[in-house]
């Protein structure tokens, strides 16, 4: 079912501001991870972990999570649809891929700002760096993938277009009364 413009300008506004807090949210954590793999200073290797888990918790896995929601939400209400197009389908799978594999490190995350915390050096830890440079990169792939819009129906897609086509011919052949 397709929403009204109104609707639609609504979910729209809000996928785009969870997407583009998401991609803020990543970018402060990377500085954090910078931070706390390269600083010399045990006080503020201690207080990036802390900020790390702070920053995943409490901001990335929600943006994240209301991102993939709003975003299926606004892809089924749309005449884009969530499986007519690659382009939409392909950012469907990176941001569910991302979001799984954050939803799988934020243990880590938590291991390692309460490892920070503890009686150890904490500038022996090893950080998150790949995954946090994996998740920009993701991120900015979907982004791409937003503005872009690369051509390429799946054949679901083929389907639904000859499908219309007919109903338009359908009842554009029936008799006025």
């Amino acid at each position: 079912m397709l929403m009204s413009p109104p609707t639609r300008k609504v979910v729209l506004t809000t996928h785009v501001a969870t997407s583009v807090g998401w991609l803020g949210a990543v970018l402060a954590y990377l500085a954090l991870d910078i931070t706390a793999t390269n600083s010399e200073i045990v006080d503020t290797v201690r207080g990036a972990y802390s900020a790390m888990e702070v920053t995943v918790l409490y901001v990335i896995v929600p943006l994240a999570l209301a991102s993939v929601i709003i975003g299926i939400v606004n892809a089924l209400g749309t005449p884009w649809g969530l499986f007519r197009h690659y382009w939409v389908l392909v950012k469907l799978l990176l941001t569910v891929f991302a979001t799984t594999i954050l939803l799988v490190e934020t243990s880590t995350v938590s291991y390692l700002a309460q490892a920070a915390t503890s009686d150890a050096d904490p500038r022996e830890l090893p950080g998150t760096m790949p995954h946090s440079i994996g998740g920009l990169v993701v991120l900015l792939i979907v982004v791409v993938l937003s503005v872009f819009k690369p051509r390429g129906v799946t054949t679901y897609g083929w389907r639904k277009q000859d499908e219309q086509r007919r109903s338009k011919r359908t009842r554009s052949a029936e008799p006025i009364r």
